[in-house]
Protein backbone atom coordinates (compact mmCIF):
# COMPACT_ATOMS: atom_id res chain seq x y z
CA UNK A 1 0.00 0.00 0.00
CA UNK A 2 1.08 3.88 -0.50
CA UNK A 3 1.88 5.85 2.10
CA UNK A 4 -0.58 8.27 0.59
CA UNK A 5 -3.21 6.17 -0.36
CA UNK A 6 -3.18 4.86 3.51
CA UNK A 7 -6.56 6.53 5.12
CA UNK A 8 -4.53 7.46 8.35
CA UNK A 9 -2.22 9.27 6.62
CA UNK A 10 -4.02 12.78 7.20
CA UNK A 11 -1.26 15.06 5.71
CA UNK A 12 1.30 13.58 7.49
CA UNK A 13 4.66 16.35 7.66
CA UNK A 14 6.90 12.94 7.52
CA UNK A 15 6.86 9.49 7.40
CA UNK A 16 10.82 8.10 7.69
CA UNK A 17 11.61 4.19 7.34
CA UNK A 18 14.74 3.44 8.94
CA UNK A 19 16.73 0.35 8.25
CA UNK A 20 19.81 -0.97 10.01
CA UNK A 21 21.65 -3.68 8.34
CA UNK A 22 24.02 -4.34 11.08
CA UNK A 23 21.68 -4.95 13.84
CA UNK A 24 18.12 -5.49 11.87
CA UNK A 25 16.65 -2.45 12.82
CA UNK A 26 13.02 -2.02 11.20
CA UNK A 27 11.04 1.19 12.29
CA UNK A 28 9.03 3.61 11.03
CA UNK A 29 8.79 7.16 12.79
CA UNK A 30 5.29 9.29 11.27
CA UNK A 31 5.59 12.94 12.50
CA UNK A 32 1.63 14.10 12.02
CA UNK A 33 2.28 17.90 13.03
CA UNK A 34 5.00 20.26 14.52
CA UNK A 35 2.46 23.09 14.55
CA UNK A 36 2.23 23.21 18.26
CA UNK A 37 5.81 21.88 18.82
CA UNK A 38 8.43 18.91 18.35
CA UNK A 39 6.28 15.76 17.46
CA UNK A 40 6.41 13.94 20.64
CA UNK A 41 5.50 10.45 21.05
CA UNK A 42 6.41 7.14 22.13
CA UNK A 43 8.34 4.16 20.81
CA UNK A 44 6.27 0.70 20.39
CA UNK A 45 7.96 -2.51 19.79
CA UNK A 46 5.17 -5.15 18.37
CA UNK A 47 5.12 -8.08 16.01
CA UNK A 48 3.14 -7.01 12.96
CA UNK A 49 1.96 -9.39 10.69
CA UNK A 50 2.76 -7.27 7.52
CA UNK A 51 4.88 -3.97 7.10
CA UNK A 52 1.03 -2.26 5.54
CA UNK A 53 0.04 -2.99 9.37
CA UNK A 54 2.71 -1.25 11.09
CA UNK A 55 2.60 1.41 8.56
CA UNK A 56 -1.34 2.16 9.13
CA UNK A 57 -0.60 1.71 13.06
CA UNK A 58 2.22 4.10 13.31
CA UNK A 59 0.07 6.65 11.22
CA UNK A 60 -2.87 6.17 13.25
CA UNK A 61 -1.27 6.60 16.55
CA UNK A 62 1.06 9.61 15.51
CA UNK A 63 -2.11 11.37 14.51
CA UNK A 64 -3.58 10.78 18.18
CA UNK A 65 -0.67 12.23 19.58
CA UNK A 66 -1.36 15.42 17.65
CA UNK A 67 -4.56 15.45 19.36
CA UNK A 68 -3.75 14.26 22.22
CA UNK A 69 -0.89 16.38 23.04
CA UNK A 70 -3.07 19.59 21.50
CA UNK A 71 -6.00 19.07 24.03
CA UNK A 72 -3.38 18.68 27.19
CA UNK A 73 -2.71 22.00 26.43
CA UNK A 74 1.21 20.85 25.53
CA UNK A 75 4.01 22.56 23.39
CA UNK A 76 3.95 19.57 21.21
CA UNK A 77 2.83 18.10 18.39
CA UNK A 78 2.56 14.53 17.32
CA UNK A 79 4.87 11.74 16.33
CA UNK A 80 5.07 8.48 17.14
CA UNK A 81 7.32 5.25 16.45
CA UNK A 82 7.26 2.03 15.71
CA UNK A 83 10.15 -0.73 16.31
CA UNK A 84 9.01 -3.85 13.86
CA UNK A 85 9.81 -7.25 15.84
CA UNK A 86 10.32 -9.37 12.34
CA UNK A 87 10.79 -13.29 12.37
CA UNK A 88 14.28 -13.14 13.16
CA UNK A 89 14.48 -9.97 15.48
CA UNK A 90 17.41 -9.59 17.75
CA UNK A 91 17.35 -7.28 21.11
CA UNK A 92 20.42 -5.27 21.78
CA UNK A 93 21.43 -2.39 22.61
CA UNK A 94 23.12 -1.85 19.75
CA UNK A 95 19.68 -2.03 17.55
CA UNK A 96 18.08 0.78 20.43
CA UNK A 97 21.46 2.82 19.52
CA UNK A 98 20.62 2.57 16.03
CA UNK A 99 17.25 3.50 16.54
CA UNK A 100 18.79 6.58 18.62
CA UNK A 101 20.69 7.63 15.63
CA UNK A 102 17.53 7.76 13.53
CA UNK A 103 15.92 10.56 16.11
CA UNK A 104 19.04 12.03 16.15
CA UNK A 105 18.83 12.49 12.59
CA UNK A 106 14.91 14.29 12.66
CA UNK A 107 17.13 17.54 14.27
CA UNK A 108 14.45 17.72 17.08
CA UNK A 109 11.08 17.47 14.81
CA UNK A 110 10.59 14.39 16.64
CA UNK A 111 10.76 13.30 20.39
CA UNK A 112 10.01 9.61 21.32
CA UNK A 113 9.25 7.71 24.94
CA UNK A 114 8.45 4.24 26.00
CA UNK A 115 5.34 3.08 24.67
CA UNK A 116 4.04 -1.03 24.48
CA UNK A 117 6.96 -3.14 24.46
CA UNK A 118 9.77 -0.33 25.72
CA UNK A 119 10.90 0.21 29.06
CA UNK A 120 12.82 3.28 30.89
CA UNK A 121 16.09 0.91 30.65
CA UNK A 122 15.36 1.23 26.61
CA UNK A 123 14.98 5.04 26.56
CA UNK A 124 18.25 5.21 27.97
CA UNK A 125 20.26 2.97 25.44
CA UNK A 126 18.45 5.23 23.10
CA UNK A 127 19.74 8.54 24.92
CA UNK A 128 23.15 7.62 24.49
CA UNK A 129 22.56 8.62 20.56
CA UNK A 130 20.31 11.24 21.07
CA UNK A 131 18.82 13.85 23.88
CA UNK A 132 15.61 13.81 21.98
CA UNK A 133 13.83 11.37 24.03
CA UNK A 134 12.03 11.51 27.38
CA UNK A 135 10.96 8.42 29.93
CA UNK A 136 14.15 8.63 31.72
CA UNK A 137 14.99 8.17 35.07
CA UNK A 138 13.41 10.81 37.58
CA UNK A 139 15.99 13.91 38.94
CA UNK A 140 14.77 15.00 42.48
CA UNK A 141 11.30 16.30 42.43
CA UNK A 142 11.41 16.86 38.48
CA UNK A 143 9.04 14.61 36.79
CA UNK A 144 10.61 11.97 34.48
CA UNK A 145 10.41 8.01 35.01
CA UNK A 146 8.39 5.45 33.49
CA UNK A 147 5.36 7.57 32.53
CA UNK A 148 2.98 4.48 32.80
CA UNK A 149 1.79 5.87 36.77
CA UNK A 150 0.97 9.29 35.54
CA UNK A 151 -1.13 7.43 32.68
CA UNK A 152 -3.11 5.32 35.11
CA UNK A 153 -4.45 8.59 37.26
CA UNK A 154 -5.09 10.06 34.68
CA UNK A 155 -7.63 7.57 33.26
CA UNK A 156 -8.84 6.67 37.05
CA UNK A 157 -9.90 10.50 37.21
CA UNK A 158 -11.13 10.15 33.76
CA UNK A 159 -12.91 7.36 35.14
CA UNK A 160 -13.86 9.33 38.14
CA UNK A 161 -15.69 12.04 36.15
CA UNK A 162 -17.30 9.14 33.64
CA UNK A 163 -19.08 8.19 36.57
CA UNK A 164 -20.43 11.10 38.07
CA UNK A 165 -21.91 11.88 35.06
CA UNK A 166 -23.29 9.38 33.52
CA UNK A 167 -24.15 7.58 37.14
CA UNK A 168 -24.37 10.54 39.15
CA UNK A 169 -22.06 8.70 41.31
CA UNK A 170 -19.96 10.42 43.75
CA UNK A 171 -16.85 7.82 43.23
CA UNK A 172 -16.17 4.00 42.44
CA UNK A 173 -16.63 2.51 45.59
CA UNK A 174 -18.80 -0.32 44.87
CA UNK A 175 -18.91 0.13 41.03
CA UNK A 176 -17.72 -3.31 39.01
CA UNK A 177 -14.66 -1.84 36.66
CA UNK A 178 -13.57 -4.17 33.83
CA UNK A 179 -9.78 -3.90 33.01
CA UNK A 180 -8.86 -5.23 29.87
CA UNK A 181 -5.01 -5.40 29.82
CA UNK A 182 -3.17 -5.15 33.24
CA UNK A 183 0.48 -3.99 32.21
CA UNK A 184 2.08 -0.96 33.42
CA UNK A 185 -0.62 1.25 33.02
CA UNK A 186 -3.33 -1.48 33.59
CA UNK A 187 -1.95 -2.80 37.09
CA UNK A 188 -1.25 0.75 37.84
CA UNK A 189 -5.29 1.54 37.32
CA UNK A 190 -6.21 -1.58 39.20
CA UNK A 191 -3.86 -0.08 41.87
CA UNK A 192 -5.79 3.04 42.19
CA UNK A 193 -9.12 1.79 41.39
CA UNK A 194 -8.98 -0.78 44.26
CA UNK A 195 -7.47 1.77 46.60
CA UNK A 196 -10.83 3.56 45.84
CA UNK A 197 -13.56 0.99 46.51
CA UNK A 198 -14.02 -0.51 43.39
CA UNK A 199 -14.55 -4.10 42.55
CA UNK A 200 -12.34 -5.37 39.67
CA UNK A 201 -12.72 -7.86 36.60
CA UNK A 202 -9.39 -8.22 34.80
CA UNK A 203 -8.11 -9.94 31.93
CA UNK A 204 -4.80 -9.74 30.29
CA UNK A 205 -2.84 -12.34 27.38
CA UNK A 206 -0.17 -12.92 30.17
CA UNK A 207 -1.82 -14.79 33.29
CA UNK A 208 1.12 -14.03 35.30
CA UNK A 209 0.22 -10.20 35.14
CA UNK A 210 -3.41 -11.74 36.05
CA UNK A 211 -2.57 -13.28 38.77
CA UNK A 212 -0.45 -10.51 40.32
CA UNK A 213 -3.59 -7.90 40.18
CA UNK A 214 -5.70 -10.84 41.87
CA UNK A 215 -3.55 -11.03 44.75
CA UNK A 216 -2.57 -8.02 45.53
CA UNK A 217 -5.79 -6.59 44.48
CA UNK A 218 -8.92 -9.28 45.23
CA UNK A 219 -9.68 -8.74 41.68
CA UNK A 220 -11.64 -11.53 39.74
CA UNK A 221 -10.03 -13.30 36.70
CA UNK A 222 -11.89 -13.06 33.60
CA UNK A 223 -11.31 -15.27 29.91
CA UNK A 224 -9.58 -12.28 27.64
CA UNK A 225 -12.20 -13.01 25.13
CA UNK A 226 -15.05 -12.12 27.54
CA UNK A 227 -13.00 -9.28 29.20
CA UNK A 228 -15.26 -6.62 27.22
CA UNK A 229 -18.93 -7.68 27.15
CA UNK A 230 -19.10 -8.56 31.21
CA UNK A 231 -21.61 -6.79 33.20
CA UNK A 232 -19.81 -3.52 35.07
CA UNK A 233 -20.22 -0.01 35.77
CA UNK A 234 -17.24 0.89 33.33
CA UNK A 235 -15.32 -1.28 30.22
CA UNK A 236 -11.50 -0.35 30.95
CA UNK A 237 -9.55 -1.10 27.97
CA UNK A 238 -6.09 -0.80 28.69
CA UNK A 239 -4.24 -3.05 26.06
CA UNK A 240 -4.06 -2.53 21.97
CA UNK A 241 -6.72 -0.26 19.61
CA UNK A 242 -9.13 -0.99 17.61
CA UNK A 243 -11.28 -2.78 19.89
CA UNK A 244 -14.89 -1.26 19.58
CA UNK A 245 -16.11 -2.57 16.30
CA UNK A 246 -20.02 -2.52 15.36
CA UNK A 247 -19.30 -6.48 16.55
CA UNK A 248 -18.28 -5.96 20.11
CA UNK A 249 -20.18 -2.54 20.75
CA UNK A 250 -23.62 -4.58 19.83
CA UNK A 251 -22.47 -6.56 22.80
CA UNK A 252 -21.54 -4.30 25.18
CA UNK A 253 -23.45 -4.56 28.77
CA UNK A 254 -21.93 -1.40 30.63
CA UNK A 255 -22.83 2.34 29.78
CA UNK A 256 -19.39 3.41 30.22
CA UNK A 257 -16.26 2.67 28.55
CA UNK A 258 -13.14 4.63 29.75
CA UNK A 259 -9.38 2.67 29.29
CA UNK A 260 -5.93 4.01 28.54
CA UNK A 261 -5.51 1.97 24.99
CA UNK A 262 -4.85 4.09 22.01
CA UNK A 263 -7.18 4.04 19.03
CA UNK A 264 -10.14 2.29 20.61
CA UNK A 265 -12.68 2.83 17.82
CA UNK A 266 -11.88 0.75 14.70
CA UNK A 267 -13.45 3.63 12.80
CA UNK A 268 -15.08 6.74 12.87
CA UNK A 269 -18.47 5.25 12.48
CA UNK A 270 -18.08 3.43 15.61
CA UNK A 271 -18.02 6.99 17.87
CA UNK A 272 -21.73 7.29 16.43
CA UNK A 273 -22.45 3.37 17.02
CA UNK A 274 -21.38 3.56 21.01
CA UNK A 275 -23.70 6.66 21.40
CA UNK A 276 -26.52 5.18 19.67
CA UNK A 277 -25.87 2.69 22.18
CA UNK A 278 -26.15 4.51 25.16
CA UNK A 279 -22.29 4.27 26.03
CA UNK A 280 -20.75 7.30 27.31
CA UNK A 281 -17.10 6.47 26.03
CA UNK A 282 -14.42 8.62 27.04
CA UNK A 283 -12.21 9.51 23.71
CA UNK A 284 -8.75 7.58 24.95
CA UNK A 285 -6.43 10.72 23.45
CA UNK A 286 -8.18 12.86 26.30
CA UNK A 287 -8.10 10.24 28.92
CA UNK A 288 -4.83 8.77 28.76
CA UNK A 289 -2.74 11.89 28.39
CA UNK A 290 -1.45 11.73 32.24
CA UNK A 291 1.74 10.07 30.63
CA UNK A 292 2.67 12.95 27.77
CA UNK A 293 1.88 15.56 30.32
CA UNK A 294 4.95 13.92 32.61
CA UNK A 295 6.99 13.52 28.86
CA UNK A 296 6.82 16.77 28.44
CA UNK A 297 7.17 18.38 31.83
CA UNK A 298 10.85 15.96 31.87
CA UNK A 299 11.53 16.93 28.15
CA UNK A 300 11.25 21.03 29.02
CA UNK A 301 11.91 20.73 32.53
CA UNK A 302 9.15 23.18 33.48
CA UNK A 303 7.17 21.23 36.45
CA UNK A 304 7.97 19.45 39.65
CA UNK A 305 6.34 15.85 39.87
CA UNK A 306 3.69 17.53 42.50
CA UNK A 307 3.01 19.82 39.68
CA UNK A 308 2.44 17.60 37.11
CA UNK A 309 0.20 15.44 39.06
CA UNK A 310 -1.95 18.52 39.53
CA UNK A 311 -2.15 18.98 35.16
CA UNK A 312 -3.15 15.03 35.36
CA UNK A 313 -6.09 15.96 37.67
CA UNK A 314 -7.45 18.42 35.32
CA UNK A 315 -8.13 15.40 32.56
CA UNK A 316 -11.23 14.91 34.59
CA UNK A 317 -12.75 18.21 34.26
CA UNK A 318 -11.58 18.40 30.89
CA UNK A 319 -13.45 15.32 29.92
CA UNK A 320 -16.79 16.10 32.04
CA UNK A 321 -16.57 19.22 29.57
CA UNK A 322 -16.54 17.06 26.45
CA UNK A 323 -19.46 14.86 27.87
CA UNK A 324 -21.69 18.10 28.59
CA UNK A 325 -21.08 19.30 25.01
CA UNK A 326 -22.00 15.97 23.51
CA UNK A 327 -24.96 15.55 25.43
CA UNK A 328 -25.94 19.12 24.60
CA UNK A 329 -25.50 18.71 20.48
CA UNK A 330 -26.35 15.09 20.54
CA UNK A 331 -22.86 14.22 19.10
CA UNK A 332 -20.43 11.19 20.05
CA UNK A 333 -18.19 12.44 22.65
CA UNK A 334 -14.90 11.29 19.93
CA UNK A 335 -16.35 14.12 17.07
CA UNK A 336 -16.37 16.42 19.96
CA UNK A 337 -12.88 15.99 20.81
CA UNK A 338 -11.77 15.38 17.55
CA UNK A 339 -13.34 19.02 16.47
CA UNK A 340 -11.50 20.51 19.50
CA UNK A 341 -8.39 18.98 18.67
CA UNK A 342 -8.32 20.24 15.01
CA UNK A 343 -9.59 23.73 16.16
CA UNK A 344 -6.44 23.85 18.33
CA UNK A 345 -3.97 23.28 16.20
CA UNK A 346 -5.36 24.79 13.51
CA UNK A 347 -5.36 28.38 15.31
CA UNK A 348 -1.20 27.31 15.86
CA UNK A 349 -1.12 26.92 11.78
CA UNK A 350 -3.36 28.92 10.02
Amino acid sequence: MSVFADEAFDDHERVVFCSDKNTGLHAIIAIHSTALGPAAGGCRLWNYATDDEALHDVLRLSQGMSYKNAMAGLNFGGGKAVIIKTSDFQDSDALYEAFGDFVEQQNGRYVTAEDVGMSVSTMETIARRTKHVSGLPRKGDNAGGDPSPKTAFGIFKGIEAAVQFKLNAATVAGLTVAVQGVGHVGYNLSKFLSEAGAKLLVADIDQDKVQRVCDEFGATAVDLNEILIQEADVVAPCALGAILTEESIAKLQTTIVAGGANNQLKTHADGQRITDAGVLYAPDYVINAGGIINVSSEYYGDCTNEEVMGQVAAIGPRLTGIFEEAAATGKPTSEIADTQARNLIAAANP
